[in-house]
């Protein structure tokens, strides 16, 4: 999971430090798009309850569980959806009943949809997902997927005003986590930064080709 850091008012940047991308629990994470303040405080509500499932079950609820958690309450803001404060988030994780990462995406009436590849949400995911879509294969390691998603994010707000680019000014970088069979785990600032610099330097300066 990736996202950049920008947040907008109109056609103003009311935020370059904002984080849109969250662990759920140990083994999935959910990032977000659309209206950041209900954003954020939907993502806190379902981190809750996803901790507080586990401390009365005793057992963590169901990949398939979660997603349909979230899907309620993405569904419980749609009267504010209607106003203009919609909510569509990206949910993911590593599913250890069928041994395999799912992608679940959401339109704002909290329908569910299960990605089989991959998916891009927000402003900017025509950009990204064309990007993704030319450089995808099944059988990436987790780098090649990080470098992917970086490039895709360059991609977005090359062409998107609302989507921030990694900053080498004001060293703001994308957040990026990988989830698989050991968890969530995010990827350390030093690292995003490295790889996004020998991206936007180019292979002359030894960056990608």
């Amino acid at each position: 999971m990736a996202g950049d850091r920008r947040a907008t008012a109109g056609y103003t940047i009311a935020s370059r430090r904002i984080e849109k991308v969250f662990p759920a629990d140990a083994h999935s994470g959910v990032a977000i798009a659309g209206a950041a303040g209900p954003a954020v405080e939907m993502v806190r509500l379902f981190q809750v309850q996803l901790e507080h499932y586990e401390k009365v079950q005793g057992a963590v609820l169901s990949l398939e569980g979660k997603a349909n958690q979230l899907s309620m309450l993405i569904r419980a803001n749609l009267n504010a959806a209607m106003m203009g404060l919609a909510v569509v988030p990206l949910f993911a994780g590593y599913d250890h009943n069928r041994n395999r990462g799912r992608v679940f995406s959401y339109d704002v009436t909290g329908g569910r949809y299960e990605e089989l590849d991959f998916q891009a949400q927000g402003s900017g995911s025509v950009h990204a997902r064309n990007w993704i879509k030319a450089g995808w294969r099944d059988d990436m390691s987790a780098d090649e997927t990080v470098d992917l998603a970086l490039r895709s994010l360059f991609a977005a707000a090359d062409e998107d005003v609302a989507t921030g680019g990694p900053d080498l000014v004001r060293r703001i970088f994308p957040l990026i986590a990988v989830i698989d069979t050991n968890g969530y785990r995010e990827i350390g600032d030093d690292e995003v930064a490295t790889r996004s610099e020998a991206l936007l330097l180019g292979p002359q300066r030894g960056g990608f080709e």
